[in-house]
């Protein structure tokens, strides 16, 4: 599913809060504000949202039938072009609900994540791990697609000619996920001859949730023009520079963008794009403090860290977009709770300055506001590291920030 259309497709969304899963009510919200923007992102617009409280998801059609009514009746009235689920459903429940709503496109948050991240890759390298997580995720659910076909048709005859064709499919798509990881497997080799040819300069790597500013900080920084836009997942393909601050060069890597529930088949697809995290010196944690769930956030791309570091690294958390940092200011005569939309600027900076161990710097990277800053911390880091790798050296390099190499 690609959008080209002018008019946006109409997109419902459905959210459930499982009690089982630890997800509650006010998280559930959360997660579908972030579908709505995933949406938008592939060029849908939402016109309506369903959520449902369960204990655990119904195994069938993963919501409930009373609740698929209320959606179907939605549905019947209004020009619906799609239902969105905020969860990834089996091939089971896929079948099941797209028989329930005959015409109606049925995607997930895994489908909605792998349409956007084809239509953002650019490179081989991004295409070839696109197509082969679309694979993965396809083949599982073959059946259904056969099954949806042989209602259209009528079914009467064609039993056998579909199981056939099922397995011709499945064959098929064996064939070309076991050529792509041959494809990404030869990419992923010459990525290593790559970083090797770099030699022993300072990494330093920008990570962060998706959408928190690191490409328009690399274009900062580097004096370059990284693709950089208000929507999800704007950078795939991961852009390496070779850049100097003051005296002291270094390689500054962009990376694609964490997210919440992010689908597994991406994960492994995108595993050789992390190198440039694992293999990285120092990290530079981007996150945008302006959005209201930044420390859930923060959580999310931190595990990501633990799952691919083994140990820690030099990090300098970049709370970004300070420039868009809004609060509600409590009166004085005001005696309800404070709540977190009611803390200032300063009192998030005194109160992270206890929580965080290693450096942190509030920056805006659109209005280039305390970029010095950053600077400073991050030569004194990579300086002391670069004095270790070369001891002798007389730091030859010019006094300046530009791009010398894109590799």
């Amino acid at each position: 599913m690609y959008y080209t259309g002018k008019e946006a497709e109409k997109a419902v969304l459905v959210g459930v809060a499982v009690q089982s899963q630890g997800v509650s009510p006010e998280q559930m919200r959360e997660y579908l504000d972030e579908l709505s923007f995933l949406a938008e992102t592939a060029g849908a617009e939402t016109v309506k949202i369903f959520t449902q409280n369960l204990d655990k998801p119904v195994h069938a059609t993963f919501i409930g039938k009373g609740k698929l009514e209320e959606i179907k009746a939605y549905t019947e009235e209004q020009e619906i072009d799609m239902i969105i689920f905020d969860d990834e459903l089996s091939p089971t429940q896929l079948r099941n609900i797209e028989s329930f709503f005959p015409g109606i496109k049925i995607l997930d948050r895994t489908n909605l994540i792998l349409d956007i991240f084809a239509s953002r890759a650019r490179t081989a390298h991004a295409k070839t791990q696109v197509e082969l997580a679309q694979y993965q995720y396809l083949l599982p659910r073959l059946t259904g697609m056969w099954t949806h076909l042989e209602r259209q048709k009528g079914g009467i005859g064609l039993r056998g000619p579909g199981e056939t064709e099922i397995e011709t499919d499945r064959r098929i798509i064996r064939d070309k996920i076991t050529r792509l990881k041959e494809e990404l497997a030869k990419i992923d080799r010459q990525k290593v001859i790559q970083r090797k040819n770099r030699g022993k300069l300072v990494r330093v790597a920008l990570v962060g949730y998706t959408n928190v500013g690191k490409s328009t900080l690399m274009n900062l920084l580097s004096k370059s023009d990284v693709f950089a836009e208000n929507k999800l997942f704007a950078t795939l393909d991961t852009t390496v520079r070779k850049i100097a601050i003051k005296n002291v060069p270094l390689l500054l890597a962009d990376t694609v963008g964490f997210i919440r529930k992010l689908p597994h088949h991406l994960i492994e697809s995108f595993k050789s794009t992390l190198d440039e995290v694992r293999e990285a010196d120092v990290i530079l944690h981007v996150v945008d403090i302006s959005h209201p769930q930044f420390e859930e956030q923060m959580e999310v791309v931190n595990e990501t860290l633990a799952s691919l570091i083994e140990k820690p690294k030099p990090t300098i958390v970049l709370f970004n977009k300070i420039d868009a940092f809004q609060y509600v200011k409590k009166e004085k005569d005001d005696l309800t709770p404070v709540l977190k939309e009611n803390y200032s600027l300063d009192d998030l900076k005194q109160m992270w300055m206890s929580k965080q161990g290693g450096e942190t710097v509030y920056i805006s990277a659109a209005k280039k506001e305390n970029i010095e800053e950053l600077k400073t911390k991050l030569y004194a880091i990579v300086k002391e590291i670069h004095s270790a790798r070369f001891p002798y050296n007389d730091f030859l390099y010019e006094d300046n920030g530009t791009e010398e190499t894109e590799y």
